[in-house]
Parts: structure tokens; sequence; C-alpha cells
């Protein structure tokens, strides 16, 4: 994790008001500028008009963040939902996400696949148990959690 997540996350967290929780810190770059992405949820899903609001509350919350940790040529702040296909990062995501289908892509091979598509199963803080669909069969796939390079939820058509 980079220094301006870290440090945003550990700041802009307990400001964000109830029933919002922050899901994650992104700081990317975007064309040929940085974007600070804070990524909120609630139970049932957030609302623009919602992310709007914490946008006015956010936003001045960051100028008071010393020392100011951002580049001096400026950022863009966006805030908004982690979406319906939402990054798996730690290990609360991954505990949320247990009874969804996922998409798992590993640094390495297990059982000679490095990528994944399966239900959810269980996650107790270090594997997680895909229920994962072997031709015509379904089988139990465990994978370290130390193995995911990246992981998200997946829509299921």
């Amino acid at each position: 994790m980079n220094d301006v997540v870290e440090i945003v996350e550990d700041f802009i967290a307990p400001h964000i008001p109830e029933p919002f929780k922050l899901f994650a810190v992104e700081w990317e770059k975007f064309g040929g500028d940085m974007m600070l992405s804070i990524l909120v949820d609630k139970e049932g899903g957030i609302e623009i008009d919602e992310t709007a609001e914490l946008s006015e509350l956010i936003s001045p919350l960051l100028d008071t963040i010393s020392p100011d940790p951002f580049p001096t040529e400026g950022y863009m702040l966006e805030v908004a939902s982690p979406g319906a296909e939402r990054p798996l990062r730690k290990a609360e995501h991954y505990q949320d996400a247990v009874g969804e289908y996922v998409f798992v892509k590993l640094y390495q091979k297990i059982d000679n696949a490095k990528e994944y598509a399966g239900d959810l199963i269980s996650f107790d803080g270090t594997t997680l148990v895909l229920d994962v669909l072997d031709k015509t069969r379904h089988k139990k796939v465990e994978i370290p959690l130390s193995a995911v390079a990246k992981a998200q939820t997946m829509v299921k058509f």
C-alpha cells in the first residue's frame, strides 16, 4: 500500500458518517493526472446523490491533512461506490464476499490453473474456499490468500 493511500485511509475512515463505510482508497495515474478514489458503500448499496454529498464532506477534510501527502500539481477526487464487481483486497472484503461469485487470479498455478471463478464458500482469514465448476462437476478449491494476485466479485449470469 503506498503512503498516500495509507495516510488518506487512516485519516478519512473516522469521518465517514453512518450508515456509510469506507471500502477502499485508490491512488492511481489517470491520463496525465493523479486520481484519488474513495470508495464508499452501505448496506443495500449507495446512491449517486449520496456519493455527491460524501464528496462535499470529504473534499475539504482532505485539505486539512498535515503534512500534505499530495503532489503540488494537484489531483482529481472521485467518491464512488465500489460497484457490483468490486475489488477484494482486504481480509474483511473477502469475509463480506462469502456466498458471492468471485474471480481470483493467482501468482502461481494451483491444480494446474492460475485463474478461478466460482462461489466463495468460506474464508478463515488465510484461506479462500471456492466452489468451481470443473467441466460438468463442482469441486472445492482451497486458495491461500498469499497466493492471490487479484480478486473481485463478479456478476453471475
